[in-house]
């Protein structure tokens, strides 16, 4: 679906950004321009970068 119009950025292309170690509004107006023009779309281009985001759990390892 689309989130932003003006520049035709979808849902999917925000979760990949995500995926890709964006993590705030501001980088995803840099990497995308969505948010740049009208602003209608920040609020949910917000919401789908915090559903994204990994959970940052610490990572342990097995000692052989």
């Amino acid at each position: 679906m689309y989130v932003c119009i003006c520049h035709a950025v979808t849902d999917r292309e925000i979760r990949r950004a995500a995926d890709e170690g964006c993590r705030d509004l501001h980088e995803l107006t840099m990497r995308t321009g969505c948010g740049a023009s009208c602003g209608s779309c920040r609020e949910q281009a917000t919401e789908i970068l915090a559903e994204t985001k990994p959970l940052d759990l610490p990572v342990f390892s097995v000692a052989a």
